[in-house]
């Protein structure tokens, strides 16, 4: 409304827009307040539920101890409730104080903490000794006249700098990181070591770190990991310590709508309204509670057996999956259970397999090389629905198919030659081969490279290598051992017979399609002769001299040309050929 002269009409309007502004503003602060009344009290039921889990389990600990039925149980339960009270005189400290903090802030409010059971007041229960210290008291947050009131929440919980609070809420804070250490540690040192003329050693222990600032959830478990795995903690307690303080577990400093550095008691209680307030304090109780029954139910755990549920028994054969001729084995037979209703998770290098029924996960993968490494975890919830995770791994052999066919007359080793070798020993999880008048070495194919020696014959023996060591011949094959067959004469791209290219220089030896080996052949000498020429000309290597050229070259078409060539092969031995070609 400021700026240009407005009428009397547009200051009426205008004033009209700021009272309406306002009149959505108030509605809009009411309904938050309504919010977080209904919040509060669904907290404070929660909080009950949690108590009473925490009682049921602390309860089944103590008639587990007056059991005379079973006295190796009860002299467990006996010494765990120790532990049991020692837990609970914690857990109450803190309630108790949270108590006081929220009677403390409705005081300084103005409110009236005198009426007790009528429709008007705010406790809904009498203070006593007589109460059960670890109940939070039970509020009625409708009837509280300042529910938008902040100042006196700031001032008892924080004081002047939210960076740096002074106020009870500090006190608060550092109780709870307190009760973090305290409980976790005291899970840890009261597992029952190990049981020998029934007396129990007390023999691990949990150093609980003091982590209060972490990139994400993530690295808050491993950080927590780490300290357990410096520790010596029980594996069975491992995951419910880990989930506890978690669980108990705040950011100390964080940054909020751009200021930077902000405590967890200035973040959590800055400018926050009486209700609000409340309903976080209340919050903070049921974490409490919640880490309270999950501590008992793994101390229940270790009195009266599983803290795992199963209603489902399958019967379970494990063995081999394949098996030699003549080779031991045997077969584990086993009853296997499970919860049809808690189904386990399972992961495969990090993947969640999808498939899972029957409480086993199924893995469905092609055998690939000569050896596969699976390895995840297998995750499953416990009655109380903590997760519990464990590594798994499997070494799968993979068998290439085989079949056998031979051809006897054809079984030759050539000297000087690298015979290709390819054995398999079907059935074992690996293969080896030896030789007798012959030496053998490894391809970077996986097959062998076999060199006879100068004798006539050679034979090589294939044997398996079970998973315990042991080799097991198989089979043995004699070999003749021959020299390698001469080559045929080639002029370029003609061979021996054929007509051929007169301006071609090279001269080639090698096999033809008709002989299946891999041997390369080089030319020392050659002699060239044409049909009717005076005279021969001769050289060194593969490729003609210009006077041989230039007398090719001269003769006529259709005429014939000799060649007389000196090779070498891969054996070191020198072959004389002889040939003819028509140009």
């Amino acid at each position: 409304m400021a700026g240009a002269k407005e009428t009397p009409r547009q200051k009426m309007i205008g004033m009209m827009y700021l009272v309406l502004t306002a009149l959505l503003a108030l509605n809009v602060s009411k309904s938050i307040l309504d919010a977080f009344v209904a919040i509060e009290e669904n907290i404070q039921k929660a909080n009950l539920t949690e108590l009473f889990r925490g009682d049921e389990r602390k309860d089944q600990i103590l008639e587990a101890s007056l059991d005379l039925t079973n006295p190796l149980q009860a002299e467990k339960a006996k010494m765990l409730m120790t532990a049991v009270e020692d837990l609970d005189e914690m857990t109450s400290k803190r309630i108790q104080l949270i108590d006081q903090l929220k009677l403390k802030l409705l005081e300084e409010c103005g409110e009236d903490l005198e009426l007790v059971g009528t429709s008007e007041a705010i406790l809904m229960e009498k203070q006593s000794k007589e109460r059960n210290p670890l109940k939070p008291l039970r509020m009625n947050l409708e009837n509280v006249a300042g529910k938008d009131k902040y100042d006196e929440s700031m001032r008892i919980l924080i004081g002047e700098n939210i960076s740096d609070p002074k106020g009870d809420g500090i006190k608060l804070w550092k109780s709870l990181i307190d009760y973090r250490k305290e409980i976790t540690e005291l899970v840890a040192s009261s597992q029952l070591g190990a049981e020998e003329a029934s007396k129990f050693d007390d023999e691990y222990f949990f150093k609980a770190p003091e982590i209060n600032q972490f990139k994400d959830q993530k690295e808050l478990k491993t950080l927590i990991e780490k300290s357990i795995k410096a520790s010596n903690v029980h594996p069975d307690d491992k995951a419910m310590i880990t989930e506890i303080y978690s669980s108990l577990t705040k950011e100390t400093r964080s940054t909020v709508n751009g200021v930077k550095n902000v405590h967890w008691v200035g973040k959590t209680f800055d400018h926050a309204p009486t209700v609000a307030a409340l309903a976080s304090l209340s919050s903070l109780q049921q974490d409490i509670l919640s880490a309270r029954a999950d501590a008992l139910t793994l101390l229940r755990s270790r009195v009266m057996g599983s803290e795992f549920s199963f209603n489902t028994i399958i019967p379970l054969a494990r063995g081999p999956e394949v098996v030699n001729q003549g080779e031991d084995f045997q077969v584990e037979v086993m009853m296997a259970v499970y919860d049809k209703d808690k189904m386990p998770e399972v992961t495969l290098d990090g993947n969640v397999v999808e498939e899972v029924k029957d409480g086993k996960g199924i893995i469905r993968m092609k055998g690939q090389g000569n050896e596969m490494k699976l390895k995840g975890t297998v995750s499953i919830k416990n009655r109380s629905g903590v997760k519990r995770t464990m590594d798994w791994e499997k070494t799968v052999t993979v068998m290439k198919p085989s079949g056998s066919i031979e051809l006897p007359e054809l079984n030759v080793l050539y000297r000087g030659y690298e015979n290709r070798v390819n054995a398999t020993a079907s059935g074992f999880p690996s293969t080896a081969l030896s030789g007798s008048g012959a030496t053998l070495s490894p391809s970077s194919d996986g097959m062998y490279i076999a060199r006879p020696s100068g004798g006539r014959t050679a034979s090589l023996t294939v044997s398996g290598r079970t998973a315990d060591g042991r080799t097991v011949a198989l089979k043995t094959v004699q070999y003749r051992v021959l020299n390698l067959p001469k080559p045929t004469m080639y002029w370029g791209a003609a061979a021996d017979g054929e007509k051929a290219n007169k301006r071609e220089k090279n001269l080639f030896a090698k096999y033809g399609n008709d002989v299946p080996l891999n041997a390369k052949f080089t030319v020392e000498k050659w002699v060239v002769t044409v049909a009717g020429a005076a005279r021969s000309q001769k050289g060194r290597g593969q490729k003609l001299s210009e006077q041989a050229q230039a007398m090719i070259e001269a003769a006529p078409s259709g005429s014939r040309v000799f060649y007389s060539l000196q090779i070498k092969g891969p054996d070191g031995i020198l072959r004389n050929l002889s040939g003819s070609f028509t140009i």
